[in-house]
């Protein structure tokens, strides 16, 4: 694995938020490898948001808003279904 995808995969195993960790840990987990440079780019910028958004938003308790309702967001609240 190259160093960008292990950095996410420990970013995303370790969000702050429990919840978080097991949700897109699980998910990156199963698709790290798969993933191209611009899901990549949007994996990152989903990090980089706070917490409690992030937990609403891949736990469908809230709809993404518009620049995080992507492919890879879909894929995220697919897995957790």
């Amino acid at each position: 694995m190259d160093p960008r995808r292990k950095r996410l995969l420990y970013r995303c195993q370790h969000c702050g938020m429990k919840e978080n960790d097991i949700i897109l840990g699980r998910f990156a987990e199963a698709n790290m490898a798969a993933l191209s440079d611009a899901d990549l780019d949007a994996f990152e910028a989903l990090l980089d948001q706070p917490d409690n958004d992030v937990y609403n938003w891949v736990s469908g308790r809230e709809p993404a808003p518009a620049p995080f309702d992507t492919d890879l967001m879909r894929r995220i609240l697919a897995q957790n279904d």
